[in-house]
Order: C-alpha cells, then sequence, then structure tokens
C-alpha cells in the first residue's frame, strides 16, 4: 500500500490516521511548495485554554520552488514557537513527559523547511507509537504530475493500493489507476474532544494537542476517529 503526502509541520491526527496500519509514508518533498499552506504552518491551542493560534515557520519565498528547496528566512521563528507552546502547554498532563524531547528540536538551526518537518513528524510518530519508515520522493525522481506520478511511484515501490484522503478521488485519473491494477482506499478523520479538552479545542489542530492531552491514550484517540474504505474506480 502507498501513502504518500507533502512533509507538514506540525500535522494534524487526520495526518497520522491515515499511516495506523502501515509501515511507510512516501514524503512527496518534491512536489511545488504551497503558499501559506501545511508545509509550513498549523494551529494549536492558546495559551489559558483560547485558541487556536496558528505558528507559521517563516520561509524564503521564491516562484515554484519544490518542497526540498525551501529555506527558512528568520531564525528567530523557533523562541516565538516555542514561547507560544509552552505557554499553550505547560499545565497539559503530559508536558513534563514530552519537553525535553521538544525544547531539543526547536533548539536546533534549521536552514531548510524539509529536515525541520521531519524530524517534528519522526519526534510524534515515536511518541504515538507508530513504527513508520520515512521515504522521500526526490530520491526516487518520480515522472509526471498528479495521477500519473502516484502510479510511477507505486510501480517504483511495488505497492498495488494507493491510500488517499477523502478529496483526491475527485481529482485522481481513475482510468489510468485501473490500467495499472492500482486499487484505491480512502481514508478519512473525524475529530472529537478528548479527555478535558474542552476549553480551547477545536477541530483541526496539531497532533501534538493530542500527545500533550493524552499521551499513551492519543493512538486510541486516532483510531477511533478514523475510517478506511475501498474505493471503486469509476469510468
Amino acid at each position: 500500500m502507498l501513502v504518500a503526502h507533502q512533509p507538514a509541520y506540525l500535522p494534524w491526527p487526520g495526518y497520522f490516521s491515515r499511516l495506523l496500519d502501515v509501515d511507510e509514508l512516501l514524503l512527496l518533498d518534491h512536489v511545488q511548495f504551497t503558499e501559506r499552506g501545511w508545509q509550513h504552518r498549523n494551529r494549536v491551542r492558546g495559551a489559558g485554554g483560547r485558541g487556536p493560534v496558528w505558528l507559521t515557520v517563516p520561509v524564503r519565498r521564491r516562484f515554484r520552488q519544490p518542497i526540498n528547496e525551501v529555506r527558512v528566512a528568520d531564525p528567530t521563528w523557533a523562541r516565538r514557537h516555542w514561547r507560544t507552546l509552552t505557554h499553550a502547554y505547560a499545565r497539559a498532563p503530559y508536558w513534563p513527559t514530552y519537553q525535553d524531547q521538544l525544547a531539543s528540536l526547536y533548539q536546533r538551526p534549521w536552514d531548510q523547511l524539509v529536515p525541520l518537518d521531519v524530524a517534528l513528524i519522526r519526534f510524534l510518530l515515536d511518541s504515538l507509537g507508530l513504527r513508520v519508515n520515512l521515504v522521500y520522493s526526490s530520491r526516487l525522481q518520480p515522472a509526471g504530475t498528479r495521477t500519473d506520478m502516484l502510479v510511477n511511484l507505486c510501480e517504483r515501490t511495488d505497492r498495488r493500493i494507493l491510500r488517499v484522503g477523502v478529496g483526491a478521488p475527485a481529482y485522481l485519473d481513475h482510468d489510468l489507476l485501473r490500467a495499472h491494477d492500482i486499487d484505491l482506499e480512502v481514508t478519512s478523520y473525524t475529530p472529537s474532544p478528548y479527555g478535558a479538552a474542552s476549553h480551547g479545542w477545536a477541530p483541526g489542530l496539531s497532533v501534538l494537542d493530542l500527545l500533550l492531552h493524552e499521551g499513551p491514550a492519543a493512538l486510541d484517540v486516532l483510531r477511533a476517529g478514523a475510517r478506511t474504505e475501498r474505493k471503486a474506480l469509476v469510468p
């Protein structure tokens, strides 16, 4: 099964719910960077239970640049993000458990966006108990774009099932998938409040919010909200 997604900054729970039963995530780091997209920003709870608030990593802008060439623009961003996280989560039940690991990541100098995103994704995967290997599309050098690219990646990785989110089937070329004997799975994630999360909780917060409030039980919350179904390929 192929699960492919762009690297993202502190992704939401739905990003990880697609990985509950797979052993590999293919990071689409060679595709075009999206301005003000999830690759360099996400939402967390605000201080005192307010929220959500945006955390955005400032980047150097260049027309049509691939994600793996995006450079961080302002080295002071990490202090601002860490201050926001500390104010928002210092009283969360599992903040003491993960504080030191998080602090070490935010204290490191980051020149490029992808290594930062990947380090945080790796930390979140490990903390959630998901043993998932991370592979970079740029190292596979796939041909084509959109469905052509995904088919090429399936062939290069010897995968016969493509797992995507709920919006993807509308823009995928079903005839092309069928011609290459690739089946389609669609995953969805329904967020719901967890634990004592009513103050400041909102759908779409980073999975970090879930982890800091639920700790080892975060994986059960992901499983409860995740749905997967095989999608019929229509002409």
